[in-house]
């Protein structure tokens, strides 16, 4: 066989992703603010585009309940198409063919196409994140970590925490104690002080740390006003020290961070803008829409396009105006598309976790993001990207929407209607057995599982012995020991 150069005609497919196809995926998952950007940017940059008014009368979603609450929404979002009816053509709806085929985009698209707007936050670590970060460590069960993460949210620049926990117990619809657990876990965080509700409770929190919260020192940070007027001969007998060991507590006392929280940047932080506002309708079904303050309305400028048409003579320039004229048609179907993505997600997570908005923590139950996805029936890719940056304003509080998919175990038997128990209520059930425990009868392991099975919780031991660990419960030996010797006390 001989050799030699020659040349071949082969003929392929493949899956590419388009620029346009990629910026859509990056559009999805940006939060109303990072669209507020994006959109001011892509104004300068196309004459074509035009803001237009936020009219929305009935809001984007007038939710008339947990069903389906989107259609009307969508048929609100999509009035503002008229726009583009322009004798040069009208929306290229091949690029949007509807949620599914936004789902198989998502699907096909690379792990790093889904953050770009991330790259554009500071650098600098604010106190809020740095606190996001350590809560999942230490919280010692999902309801706990809930609830601190509220608290972390409610953290004023300088780590201080508003006193009112019982209006923060009555807000999540959970208890004082449930809420006093998470403001200890709080209180545990680096740095020392934050989630303090006073300057004293603050420098108590690193007194304490530094194993120096003594009676002496205790008496001394509970009497700071005696230290603002001056009053030290007062205070030093109240602490019942000497000269030296009274200048050594005011010395170790002025080393302590009366404002912990200022040592992160991003200080005037801003607030969380929510993305979903969530309320109920005057029959009392829930009304899910889009925040209009800070969801852009784009149009097409008829009149500046026509003109431009007509004074249009050469080719190239021919080409600009087709080209924008379409880039400005893509964006406005692509905004189009997305606010139709978020409410249905939305709405789909609403109806899910319903227990949660009329009852509280509580009422939290497994879900995840496939289900979700299923529901809707979009790609669970998708359906991560909607979730991200994105915050729903409730009648609760503002919050997350990844902080209603939790992590839960299988049940069976009467009433459970095949649904799923949600981990938390799972300890609290494995807390209310070993807490009636008595000394001669502490169950095991084998024992918890048999009574949760009995109780409809499909579990297994070794998920019964981490949920018992992670709360902090002993193994039945230690508390058969501990509640003997309490017995005896």
């Amino acid at each position: 066989m001989a050799l030699g150069p020659r040349l071949d005609l082969r003929q392929s497919q493949s899956l590419v992703m388009t620029p346009q196809l990629q910026q859509a995926i990056r559009l999805l998952a940006a939060s109303n603010l990072e669209i507020e950007t994006f959109v001011a940017e892509a104004l300068e940059e196309n004459p074509l585009l035009e803001a237009g008014d936020v009219s929305r009368e009935n809001g984007d979603g007038d939710a008339p309940g947990d069903a389906d609450p989107v259609p009307d929404a969508m048929a609100q979002d999509a009035s503002g198409e008229s726009a583009l009816d322009l004798h040069t053509g009208s929306i290229d709806r091949d690029r949007d063919t509807g949620d599914g085929e936004w789902g198989s985009a998502g699907a096909a698209s690379a792990a790093d196409d889904a953050t770009p707007f991330e790259e554009r936050t500071s650098a600098d670590l604010s106190l809020a994140d740095h606190l996001l970060e350590q809560v999942g460590s230490i919280a010692a069960n999902p309801r706990e970590e809930f609830i601190a993460r509220h608290l972390i949210g409610m953290v004023d620049p300088a780590g201080y925490l508003p006193s009112d926990l019982r209006g923060v117990a009555h807000e999540l619809g959970t208890t004082m104690d449930d809420v006093e657990d998470a403001l200890f876990v709080v209180q545990a965080l680096e740095p020392t002080g934050v989630g303090a509700r006073s300057l004293a409770e603050c420098l108590a929190l690193q007194a304490r740390e530094a194993d120096r919260y003594d009676p002496c020192m205790q008496r001394l940070i509970e009497n700071l006003d005696l230290v603002a007027r001056g009053d030290l001969a007062r205070l030093r007998r109240m602490c019942d020290v000497d000269d030296e060991d009274f200048a050594d507590m005011l010395s170790e006392l002025r080393g302590y961070d009366p404002k912990p929280g200022l040592a992160f940047g991003s200080v005037e932080s801003t607030a969380v803008v929510p993305d979903i506002l969530l309320g109920r309708a005057v029959s009392g079904e829930w009304k899910i829409s889009l925040n209009s303050d800070t969801l852009p309305r784009l149009i097409v400028n008829r009149d500046y396009a026509l003109e431009l048409e007509g004074g249009c003579t050469d080719k190239a320039s021919k080409s600009w105006l087709k080209e924008k004229l379409a880039d400005a048609r893509w964006l406005i179907s692509a905004l189009d598309q997305r606010q139709k993505t978020i409410l249905a997600v939305s709405a789909e997570i609403v109806k899910q976790q319903a227990g949660f908005f009329r009852e509280g923590v509580s009422r939290l139950k497994p879900l995840t993001l496939r289900e979700v996805a299923d529901a809707i029936e979009m790609h669970e890719s998708t359906v991560s990207r909607v979730t991200s940056n994105k915050y729903m304003s409730t009648e609760r509080g503002t919050f997350e929407l990844k902080y209603f998919f939790t992590s839960g175990v299988g049940r069976s038997g009467e009433g459970s209607d095949g649904a799923g128990a949600s981990s938390e209520a799972v300890k609290a059930r494995i807390r209310a057995l070993t807490d009636a425990e008595e000394p001669k009868t502490i169950l095991s392991d084998d024992k918890l599982v048999d009574l949760l099975k009995g109780e409809g919780f499909d579990i297994a031991r070794r998920t019964v012995a981490k949920y018992r660990e992670a709360m902090g419960i002993g193994s039945s030996v230690q508390r058969r020991r501990a509640k003997k010797l309490a017995a005896l006390s």
